[in-house]
């Protein structure tokens, strides 16, 4: 790695952080840029905070926190990038002007990868003078821990450059689902989402209240996940019979009032029940905690299932 060119991470925010500090630990030199007036003291927080779960991964040889530098202006940043990943806001104006700027400053043959966690990348390209190079390289958070990352591209984008992408995280070591074509809120999101609604669902109801659906959750299906996903979780569940048996013998209750998909209004009076509710269970555990937390549990699980696939 250390003979490739930089990495260049525009916008040093919660993804763009942690997504600089991926790159450092798989021994890359990056480059980062954000207008923000504190964004170096932001960007340097995120990577030291992440380090330590990044050494319990395993560092490349070449990985080295000192090669992080933060330049003075998207086009310093770009100069010599031979990757470059943006994760600017969520605001579709914002990434139309910014991803045509980067078009403009990296070189011809450079791939632009946007962490949007929604819009399609047929939308964001819009006024990028070369939109060929432009592919949606969406990461789920923390991005230095969770190994997914969902590869799609746009109307205009090469489809080399999609493969290429995808080659290239699937090289650093991140598990890739390269997609046929955009769909909103990509694949992972769009389930999450789902889960969610009807979590706001419940609460709004007085269904259940959140410390309940996190342990639904947690003690629950979210075991399972790490191994099986939903798919072959109810394929399990219809025995040696499979998908078909259960689809065959559950098949009705796809017409029971289990779920409320569409999403309901974001009162205050839900607001509040949310926010109180999340912070009883997160108690006297304060944000560094929780992140402390979730780093070891997700590291152990992923180990252990490893392990279990390996003695399979």
């Amino acid at each position: 790695m250390s003979r490739l060119p930089p990495v260049a991470c525009i916008g040093a925010g919660v993804i763009g952080g942690g997504w600089a500090a991926y790159f450092l630990a798989r021994g890359f030199d990056v480059v980062a840029w954000d207008p923000a007036p504190d964004a170096e003291a932001r960007l340097r927080r995120t990577v030291d905070a992440a380090w330590p779960a990044l050494t319990d991964l395993g560092l490349d040889d070449q990985a080295d926190r000192s090669r992080l530098r933060v330049a003075d202006t998207l086009a310093e940043a770009c100069a010599g990038a031979g990757f470059v990943q943006e994760s600017a806001p969520e605001d579709l104006e914002l990434k139309r002007r910014l991803l045509a700027e980067l078009t403009e400053a990296t070189a011809d043959d450079v791939m632009v990868a946007s962490s949007t966690s929604g819009f399609p990348m047929s939308e964001m390209a819009t006024d990028a003078r070369d939109p060929s190079r432009l592919v949606v390289g969406h990461p789920f958070n923390p991005p230095y821990l969770i190994p997914l990352v969902e590869v799609v591209g746009g109307a205009a984008t090469a489809p080399a450059v999609v493969e290429q992408a995808a080659a290239f995280y699937r090289a650093i070591g991140k598990s890739v689902i390269e997609m046929d074509r955009e769909v909103p809120g990509f694949v992972a999101n769009r389930l999450q989402e789902a889960l969610w609604r009807e979590a706001l669902h419940m609460v709004a109801n007085g269904d259940a209240t959140p410390r309940q659906i996190d342990a639904a959750i947690t003690l629950g299906p979210g075991l399972r996940w790490p191994v099986h996903g939903p798919c072959l979780t109810f394929h399990l569940a219809g025995g040696e019979g499979g998908m078909a048996h259960m689809l065959d013998h559950f098949g009705p209750s796809l017409k029971a009032p289990w779920t409320l998909l569409e999403a309901p209004e974001l009162t205050g009076e839900l607001r509040d029940a949310m926010v109180t509710g999340t912070s009883e269970e997160a108690g006297e555990r304060d944000f560094a905690a929780l992140v402390a937390e979730r780093d070891r549990a997700v590291i152990a699980i992923r180990r252990a299932v490893e392990a279990a696939r390996t003695r399979s």
